[in-house]
């Protein structure tokens, strides 16, 4: 059981993940109790969530905070932004995606934010936002877009699921809060 044999590594790194986002880890270590053994297909999804080549950072980072925008309130949508942060993406461009203001992004993460939004909304748009990533960047960025929107969504739902998702909060960045908008759909 080789997850087993790893979870006091597992509980570390996970203790150490918490800490240094200031995130409750409750849910991981739930499942690392519970299932040690998928510990190892866990962090694998966290390195596939986060897979990025050719798409521009922007755009990775619009499609990334749109797919947990979509299925959570407050913790996990404040870490996506906390290591947007990390990755170098300004504030004012994170407020500018959160708020869904096209207008204020750059081009990159317009385009990464229109096609996120067309395929979370299973809109009519989807089959040209697919086209405008592709003739951008490549069919590789369609792909790694994809997953930046749809594999980020599983952590908000997984901890839905388990009965961590209790707390709401406003997003802060750089220290300030503000307010995000939600598609009503």
């Amino acid at each position: 059981m080789p997850g087993a044999l790893l979870s006091p590594l597992y509980r570390f790194m996970i203790r150490r993940f918490g800490k240094r986002y200031d995130y409750d880890i409750g849910y991981m270590l739930l499942l690392l109790d519970e299932t040690p053994s998928l510990m190892n297909a866990f962090n694998g999804l966290s390195k596939l969530s986060g897979y990025r080549k050719k798409a521009p950072v922007e755009a990775y980072i619009a499609a990334k905070l749109a797919g947990v925008g979509a299925e959570d309130c407050g913790p996990c949508l404040q870490l996506a932004v906390d290591m947007a942060r990390e990755d170098g993406v300004a504030g004012s461009l994170i407020e500018a995606i959160l708020a869904g203001d096209e207008g204020s992004m750059c081009t990159d993460s317009a385009l990464g934010f229109r096609f996120a939004s067309a395929i979370l909304a299973r809109s009519d748009d989807e089959d040209a936002a697919r086209a405008a990533v592709r003739n951008a960047y490549g069919e590789a960025a369609v792909v790694e877009l994809t997953l930046a929107t749809q594999i980020n969504r599983v952590f908000p739902m997984v901890k839905r699921g388990l009965g961590y998702d209790k707390s709401c909060n406003r997003i802060t960045v750089g220290g300030r809060q503000i307010d995000v908008v939600r598609d009503a759909a």
